[in-house]
């Protein structure tokens, strides 16, 4: 049996763990824990489905000098050993008396001196993928080395994007773009919001997703007030606006974009809003450079809303995208994150068109040193409808 390519080049990941590791030294620390699907994937190349069960955790060390050391369960050496990580610890999990912590706390011993700093992330949007009781032991055992947030270095340097995965985020916009320019083939007037879903779901498949781990949407009258709920059976109207999102991955990779369909005719309040949602995205395409936070390209969103006599709404006005569906930072009025060349990001508007109503407009971009570059084609300016 022939083994699958890696999605990368040994060079491309020893870059990543080499700009880590440049952030481990500057903050002073001799190594780095990670235990979440997406920062092992981005590391080792390790993708998988098996995440879905919880029921193991999963380490990967990063020393301050050296190679990653992966400390797994048994059942995915072989898939591990098809990447370029060569140091594979392994144990027969799940174990309720020693679940892989007596390989770690070893593994840490040998990296991370006496007197030394291990670095595990802690902040906003992480979480630790081992049970709260396991990492108090190895916290115990592997005294006096402290514990410090690494955040900041795991954040800064996966925000930005490679050339290689900007690649591979394109691929996955251009299936949602050709998937959304097949929605008039499965939604039409009368057709139940939940069977939209399903079938959109099925067409992302067939265009090449190899999974769909998220869709999102919503349909009222000028409007949708709510777009995470489940989809119900409610059939499709004339007058509604239609929305549909979707999360879709093709090789470990995000693309995060939606699209709205008027059923029949827009009012003219609702060409109103797509209108005054279309020209503060065109804005925010012209005016976004590196060097700008996340706040000011909010406030370029949500002033232009403004301009044009709108409520913006909808909560935060995009986000960072990559190999998780959302991350840092966010497009929010608190948030300073300088942007940089080559991260890539969502621009997503959002404006009231009555109460309770709105709508959303949303891309997908990566930022160049001239500007913003699409990855996801440009909605049109017209709503587009359906029969």
């Amino acid at each position: 049996m022939h083994e699958p390519a890696p999605l990368f080049s040994s060079e491309e990941y020893r870059g990543r763990v080499s700009r880590l590791q440049d952030g481990l030294k500057t903050a002073q620390m001799d190594g780095l824990l990670l235990t979440t699907p997406a920062d092992i994937f981005y590391v080792t190349g390790f993708l998988t489905r098996f995440w879905e069960s919880p029921a193991r955790p999963w380490f990967v060390l990063i020393p301050a000098t050296g190679d990653p050391v992966a400390i797994i369960p048994a059942i995915g050496a072989a898939l591990m050993g098809q990447g370029w990580v060569k140091d594979i610890r392994t144990w027969d999990a799940p174990d309720p008396v020693d679940d892989g912590v007596s390989l770690l706390a070893d593994a840490i011993f040998e990296a991370i001196p006496t007197n030394g700093a291990l670095g595990v992330p802690m902040g906003l949007e992480t979480h630790l993928r081992m049970p709260m009781a396991d990492y108090r032991r190895i916290v115990d055992r592997i005294k006096p080395r402290r514990i410090m947030d690494a955040t900041a270095i795991v954040q800064r340097v996966r925000e930005i994007k490679s050339d290689a995965e900007i690649a591979k985020i394109k691929t996955t916009c251009a299936i949602a773009d050709r998937v959304f320019a097949r929605v008039p083939e499965f939604a039409s007037c009368g057709r139940p919001l939940d069977q939209v879903f399903r079938d959109f779901q099925i067409a992302l498949l067939q265009e090449g997703a190899d999974w769909v781990s998220y869709v999102a949407g919503g349909a009222g009258q000028d409007g949708y007030g709510d777009v995470i709920s489940p989809a119900t059976a409610r059939p499709l109207a004339k007058g509604d606006i239609l929305m549909l999102d979707t999360g879709a991955v093709r090789d470990g990779y995000f693309c995060d974009f939606d699209r709205n369909y008027s059923i029949g005719a827009p009012s003219s309040t609702v060409q109103r809003v797509q209108d005054a949602l279309y020209s503060a995205t065109d804005l925010a395409l012209e005016t976004l450079r590196p060097g700008m936070t996340a706040a000011d390209l909010y406030n370029t969103l949500t002033n232009a809303l403004r301009s044009a006599g709108l409520t913006p709404g909808g909560g935060r006005f995009g986000h960072g995208l990559g190999i998780t569906l959302t991350e840092w930072p966010s497009l929010t009025a608190k948030d300073t994150t300088p942007l940089r060349e080559g991260m890539v990001l969502t621009l997503e508007p959002g404006a009231e068109v009555s109460a309770g109503k709105f709508l959303v407009h949303e891309e997908n971009i990566v930022l160049r040193a001239n500007g913003p570059e699409l990855l996801s084609k440009r909605a049109p300016k017209d709503l587009p409808r359906i029969a």
